[in-house]
């Protein structure tokens, strides 16, 4: 059935293929977005192992395009293998999502099952994105090509529609909605997997509109095969036969010569290939490191909207909308005006330079971030501060050291802490604490690694005191953690935005609670025997973590507020340089590297050249994976080697570049025509001419999103 729109040239059955991806794009984008905060905050992983296991999977989502492109080309046709590793890809997201209900199973099924569904997502999105692109253009005839063009713009622009409104809305559905006493992990999950179940459903509902062609046999594999031929043959008769131009030419007794010069062809363009991982590696991070980088910043836009650090990847998509009409309309030809021969390698080096800068802007942010984290004590050390509640200043000494030389006035913010030599596991330390020329001892257990506050405070015969370990890591979702010390004799209830805490009375501390980063002028207090009005916390801070001391001054009780962990005090738009960096090397790199690849190889070898394009994605996730466990770097550190690693392999890749020769991209399927003859392959060359523009279309999209 061939039903077009009314008047035009352009199949109905295009509608489907549409709204197909959209909705796919915004489940695997809306699933990705919250998948690095997902590791950290509800499966507890450390940051190295949540950038390690997103960027498998990432790696992992473009080693399976291979896979879907040998069994749509070899076995079951595009048709059917969407269909089918579609319901692979919702049978994943419902797997994902189930993980994510925390009164599913204990850590270790949560965990089970978030792989499993990662794993079942990979296999469905990679399988499917080698086909679906390619099947829309097979809606056309040929002589539609200018429709066809037409028809990869409007699917480019439902990728990303679906991508910008899914890492815009997912976000928020994990952070703004509470399910279970927190984020809602389950709904950001679960919302994907059924625009997941929408895209097949639609994508199924046109069945009978598309034209379906059978699969041809897959020329990744017979390429494979020749040079495995080739090398084969090779080595058996390397004694006795080596006159030979190319060590290709050894396959010919089974493969024809036409088919060999093209692999010759696109074997000089894979060369170019090997250093291009690098960029991927860099590139990709957005979702992890930077992510975590977000994390860590204060994220507050005004008074009354606050950004999510997993919704700053929205910037790429936006800025690619961008930036793309303005390079090739305006950049470029400008470039060009100034004499400045501008070849598509070139494009691609430059591209690395944006993309290392990016990483040395990132750099310098972490930078500044850091220096609101404090630093866990090593082996054989602890961290201290001081609280002094007693009516007067006192002197504290550790035997040993001299780390407290000045008075501890009273109700003072420690303002940081210090540095406890232990020289072992724990140290019982025997204090001397003076008041008014008085001396105290004060005998406390310290262990290595633990961060502590020693809370001096007044007691018959003098004054005592209490070791309490304190939270030194910032909240993973930003929000700050606040906890209370109680000088009065009686408990203090008090109200802080929702939720009710008890303080337990006589210099007892409540527990740590987790309270939304904002003004806090009017918290409800109340006690048994005495009026208590309200406290005035002021502002509690992204990042930050609060020690309140509540005292009783003229009759009304009053809150110190410490602030034992700084605020995150980087803004997010600080990230803006890095992101404007990193798409400007994405928009020279990567676009311009498939627009080369695809105009310098023969019209047949396309799908091998986009598998391995996809292939050096995967790689730059491994290397990602690799640094990320095995380095142990500090992460600033870590992105200046990123940016040097990606620098260094730039210049290998201009060096590569110059001794490239160019193929006017109208002669090269005339080139692979020079070893046959006849009527029939010239005919299919000019074909296969025609459709070369809507080729590079199809493969830009399939790569990018």
């Amino acid at each position: 059935m061939d039903r077009k729109f009314c008047g035009t040239n352009y199949p109905l059955s295009i509608c489907f293929i549409v709204v197909n991806e959209f909705c796919e794009r915004f489940s695997y984008y809306g699933m990705k977005a919250v998948l690095t905060l997902y590791f950290l905050n509800y499966l507890h992983w450390d940051e190295n192992l949540s950038t390690a296991i997103y960027h498998a999977f990432s790696s992992l989502c473009y080693f399976t395009p291979v896979l879907g492109a040998v069994i749509a080309d070899a076995w079951l046709g595009k048709f059917k293998t969407i269909i089918y590793l579609s319901i692979v890809y919702v049978i994943g997201h419902v797997v994902k999502s189930v993980g994510a209900i925390p009164i599913v199973g204990n850590s270790d099924v949560h965990v089970a099952l978030s792989i499993l569904g990662l794993i079942l997502i990979a296999f469905g999105t990679g399988g499917i994105k080698p086909c679906v692109a390619a099947f829309g253009g097979d809606q056309f005839d040929e002589q539609h090509s200018r429709e066809r063009q037409k028809f990869f713009s409007i699917f480019y622009m439902s990728i990303n529609a679906g991508s910008l409104l899914s890492t815009l809305i997912t976000p928020i559905l994990r952070g703004d909605v509470t399910c279970f006493g927190s984020d809602c992990y389950a709904l950001a999950f679960g919302v994907p997997a059924v625009l997941m179940t929408v895209a097949l459903i639609v994508f199924g509902a046109g069945s009978a509109l598309y034209k379906k062609t059978p699969p041809q046999g897959n020329i990744f594999l017979e390429v494979c095969n020749c040079i495995g031929f080739a090398i084969n043959s090779r080595w058996r008769r390397s004694k006795c036969d080596s006159q030979r131009n190319h060590w290709l030419d050894w396959a010919e007794e089974k493969y024809s010569k036409r088919l060999i010069q093209e692999i010759k062809m696109v074997l000089r363009i894979l060369v170019l290939y090997i250093p291009l991982p690098m960029f991927w590696a860099l590139f990709d991070q957005q979702g992890s490191r930077w992510t975590l980088q977000a994390n860590r910043m204060n994220m507050a836009l005004g008074k009354s909207f606050t950004v999510k650090p997993d919704q700053m990847q929205i910037l790429n998509p936006l800025l690619i909308l961008l930036f793309i009409p303005i390079f090739d309309l305006i950049i470029y030809p400008l470039v060009g005006l100034c004499g400045f021969k501008i070849t598509p390698l070139r494009k691609m080096a430059a591209g690395m330079i944006f993309a290392a800068l990016a990483f040395g802007a990132a750099a310098i942010v972490e930078l500044k971030v850091v220096d609101t984290v404090v630093t866990p004590a090593p082996e054989g050390k602890c961290l201290l501060q001081v609280f002094n509640l007693a009516s007067k200043n006192v002197s504290l000494q550790i035997p040993g050291s001299d780390m407290f030389p000045l008075p501890i006035q009273r109700l003072q913010d420690p303002a940081k802490y210090v540095t406890l030599p232990l020289e072992g596991p724990t140290k019982n330390l025997t204090m001397t604490v003076t008041s008014d020329g008085t001396k105290y001892k004060c005998r406390q257990m310290f262990e290595q690694k633990t961060a502590n506050s020693l809370i001096l405070y007044p007691e018959p015969p003098g004054i005592q005191c209490k070791l309490v370990e304190d939270n030194i890591k910032k909240n993973e979702n930003g929000n700050p953690l606040i906890r209370f010390i109680n000088t009065q004799p009686e408990a203090i209830n008090l109200t802080i935005g929702d939720v009710g805490l008890h303080v337990p009375p006589g210099y007892n501390i409540s527990s740590y609670m987790i309270v939304q980063q904002k003004e806090y002028p009017d918290v409800s207090c109340s006690m048994e025997s005495k009026q208590c009005s309200n406290l005035d916390l002021g502002l509690l801070d992204f990042g930050a973590s609060y020690t309140v001391i509540l005292t009783e001054e003229a009759g009304k009780i009053v809150a110190h507020k410490m602030e034992d962990v700084k605020a995150n005090n980087v803004h997010i738009t600080w990230q803006i340089p890095q992101y404007v960096l990193i798409t400007v090397g994405e928009v020279m790199f990567s676009i311009t590297g498939l627009e080369f690849s695809y105009s310098q190889a023969p019209a047949s070898m396309k799908s091998v050249l986009q598998a391995c394009w996809l292939l050096t994605v995967a790689v730059g996730n491994v290397i990602v994976l690799i640094v990320a466990e095995g380095a142990g770097l500090e992460q600033w550190k870590e992105f200046v080697l990123f940016a040097g690693l990606l620098l260094g392999v730039c210049i290998i890749f201009s060096i590569m570049a110059h001794f490239y020769t160019y193929i006017d991209p109208n002669q090269v399927d005339m080139i692979c025509l020079e070893n046959t003859a006849g009527k029939e392959d010239d005919d299919n060359s000019e074909d296969n001419m025609k459709m070369k523009t809507s080729d590079v279309h199809s493969n830009i999209l399939e790569q990018r999103f």
